[in-house]
């Protein structure tokens, strides 16, 4: 059997009508996970599809750090101004969250779904600070660190575990 150039694309092209439609395929012939943008891209996805066998890692709700890692004020007396404002809070959860990640093999561009919990800022009477989280968010989603943006949900809650807590955020990563 001599083997052309004309046997081997159709093979090729055997292989590629063989694969899902609108799945993409990774270098290694798996199916990779596929970010649906929005119509037309916004700051997060309209979803995303996780193919069968892919890792993924469920992180549960995540709160900031106090800004001083060394205060010794006890916890139940810690106040907004010891975590900070919205902004402050969601980079704290965000650098959390990236450090759980890289201890589990993951990275931020590895997460695929974020769910944002905000409380209301007192000083902003009390709604929450939509566009400090989301400055924050685009401190670590679609840079060039990482290019990639996520599925999110952002929905104001009544009160978080503490009274100084105005974020939480859950983090779902897959590769």
């Amino acid at each position: 059997m001599t083997i052309t150039t004309k046997t081997i694309a159709l093979a090729v092209a055997t292989c590629t009508m063989l694969a899902l439609p609108g799945v993409a395929m990774a270098a290694d012939s798996k199916p990779a996970i596929v970010r649906h943008a929005n119509t037309p891209p916004g700051l997060i996805l309209q979803g995303v599809t996780v193919p069968t066998g892919a890792k993924m890692l469920y992180l549960s709700g995540q709160l900031a750090a106090p800004i001083d890692p060394a205060s010794k004020t006890p916890s139940a007396q810690l106040t907004i101004a010891d975590f900070g404002d919205t902004k402050t809070q969601t980079i704290s959860v965000f650098t959390k969250i990236k450090a759980i990640l890289a201890a589990q093999g993951y990275a931020m561009s590895d997460i695929i779904k974020l769910t944002v919990f905000v409380a209301g800022d007192p000083k902003l009477g009390g709604k929450m600070d939509f566009a400090g989280m989301n400055d924050a968010f685009k401190m670590y989603f679609g840079t060039a660190e990482n290019p990639n943006t996520v599925a999110r949900s952002t929905v104001q809650v009544a009160a978080l575990a503490g009274p100084a807590f105005l974020v939480e955020i859950e983090a779902t990563a897959a590769k």
